[in-house]
């Protein structure tokens, strides 16, 4: 079929996401203690690990959080989506305000959403980075800020534009940044509730948009553009395997969410086609799940086993990407679960969204969790 086909072909109507109230919160326990994570050994070959053990509590008291961001060198920073503060994790558990992204406007799914970490010595401060997501007035953009002060005392500076013009809406943001293997920023724009977005090429909605740092268009880009991948309709997680492969984790409408392995220039069909299907054009998901299953935002890869966030499915997702065989941890037992990171020395970190206007949240929500994984 080609591009004017499908385009010709294209479903324009969809509702916005819906989520089932989550079960409270376990109880705080005692916040973990943070250190610096183990370099793997050189040559190791990944092998597959799982949730061992329960979780603990690193923090609490987070104000619906988006995006944990672990600083090398120590320190984690958080976003809250409807304060746009970005807060910064001391080792002791406690919680202080580094910066506030005074441009976002949160509203609906849109606020402050994903950050990203790029080094850089010559940046003021001589620290580097950090990227930042957001719903602003009209559109969703990507702005950075240097890093300064220590860890537990990070500041942020004054933003600098790297990209706008992405479509917002009250729903289907995307928001998940990340620096890939090869040094540049990718972003997940959802269609904005809009799925004529996703197929539209012109457009930076549904796609997964690929950059430089400083919001340029890379020379590989598969159009010419900031578009890498295409046929999303609200992508929310992404992360690399050992191998240099993107896969990305995707909200569906009503029947299917997806893991997926991107690919530069490939179409996933939104909304032609939700999940898997015969259509040769499409690339079809490794995995699909019932929306009331999952509902996925971030997702991590620890040991080339992908973990992913589950908010109205209220778990934990394990994956192994060689079968495709998906596992689920935690089930209701910690409510809504919006991002996964790699944690230090065998751990994973993952944090509740229970308090995003969505949940039903227990006292001390939402909180950041720490769980040991192993083969």
């Amino acid at each position: 079929m080609t591009r004017a086909a499908l385009a010709a072909s294209v479903l324009v109507a969809l509702s916005g996401c819906t989520a089932g109230a989550p079960a409270p919160s376990a109880s705080t326990a005692t916040p973990a203690r943070e250190v610096s994570s183990a370099s793997p050994s050189p040559g190791a070959v990944p092998r597959p690990v799982h949730p061992v053990g329960d979780p603990v509590v690193i923090a609490s008291g987070l104000a619906a959080p988006w995006s944990i961001l672990r600083i090398p060198g120590g320190g984690t920073l958080i976003s809250e989506r409807d304060t746009t503060l970005i807060r910064e994790l001391r080792g002791d558990g406690s919680l202080r305000q580094a910066g506030v992204v005074a441009d976002a406007r949160p509203g609906g799914e849109g606020g402050l959403l994903g950050l990203a970490f790029l080094p850089d010595t010559a940046a003021p401060g001589g620290t580097g980075w950090v990227y930042a997501y957001f719903t602003a007035d009209v559109d969703n953009r990507i702005v950075r800020m240097p890093l300064g002060g220590p860890a537990g005392q990070r500041t942020l500076g004054a933003p600098e534009p790297v990209l706008d013009g992405i479509p917002r809406a009250g729903n289907h943001n995307g928001g998940r940044i990340a620096f890939g293997p090869d040094g540049l920023l990718y972003a997940t724009a959802g269609d904005a509730g809009n799925g004529a977005n996703a197929q539209d090429l012109d457009s930076l909605g549904g796609k997964i948009l690929r950059m430089t740092p400083t919001g340029r268009v890379p020379a590989g880009n598969p159009f010419g553009t900031y578009v890498y991948s295409y046929g999303h309709r609200n992508p929310q997680g992404i992360a690399w395997d050992s191998r240099g492969r993107l896969w990305a984790s995707e909200f569906g409408q009503s029947t299917w969410d997806e893991l997926n392995l991107i690919t530069a220039g490939a179409n996933y069909g939104w909304p032609i086609v939700e999940g898997q299907s015969d259509h040769e054009v499409f690339v079809n998901p490794l995995v699909q799940w019932s929306t009331d299953q999952a509902s996925p935002s971030g997702i991590a890869i620890v040991d080339d086993t992908i973990f992913m966030a589950g908010l109205r499915g209220e778990r934990l997702w394990r994956i192994d990407p060689s079968s495709g065989e998906a596992g689920d941890w935690f089930v209701h037992s910690y409510g809504r679960l919006r991002d996964v990171v790699p944690g230090p020395d065998g751990t994973l970190w993952f944090v509740s969204n229970n308090t995003d206007g969505r949940g039903t949240p227990a006292p001390g929500d939402d909180r950041l969790y720490q769980v040991e994984v192993a083969p």
